[in-house]
């Protein structure tokens, strides 16, 4: 494994690690720490440094939805092209070619699901390749990036006795 791949890790594990911490952690100084960060992100490895956000513990409002897409190519119009269209829209989380029953995998996000129930109608679904939206809106999330969610130690089972 390089000083890069540890670096990345490290990233992935934590995005809020000091360059002194990184440095300390994979025996770089702290100007090869930068060097090869800055690399990492003038390459597009790195796109970007996120919060995971447990929104159940929020005042905010926040409806997420799974949804499968099929769509239909054609000579002129290939996955990379319906990628570009569908990404542009704020709506859209994550998109992923998948192999399966479906082409797509699309995460959307907003405030209600009439909002992103809307989104799907009238946004993606009218894309000419679009030829099916299955949509699966998340009741709950439990583990998102490798980060548990819902810590709680509440079981909220009830026990049932002999």
């Amino acid at each position: 494994m390089t000083a890069r791949d540890d670096l990345l890790d490290l990233l992935v594990e934590d995005a809020r690690h000091t360059t002194a911490d990184l440095a300390r952690m994979t025996d770089l100084t702290e100007d090869e720490v930068e060097a090869a960060l800055a690399d990492l992100e003038s390459e597009g490895v790195v796109a970007g440094y996120q919060a995971i956000v447990d929104w159940e513990k929020t005042d905010r409002e926040v409806v997420r939805a799974t949804v499968e897409l099929n769509v239909t190519l054609d000579r002129e119009t290939g996955y990379g092209d319906i990628a570009e269209r569908l990404a542009r829209f704020p709506q859209v989380k994550t998109l992923r070619l998948v192999s399966g029953d479906y082409d797509f995998l699309m995460e959307v996000e907003g405030s209600s699901m009439h909002d992103v129930s809307i989104f799907i109608s009238e946004k993606v679904a009218p894309v000419p390749e679009v030829t099916q939206t299955v949509t699966h809106y998340v009741m709950t999330t439990y583990k998102d990036r490798g980060v548990a969610l819902n810590d709680d130690d509440d079981d909220d089972r009830l026990s049932v006795s002999p």
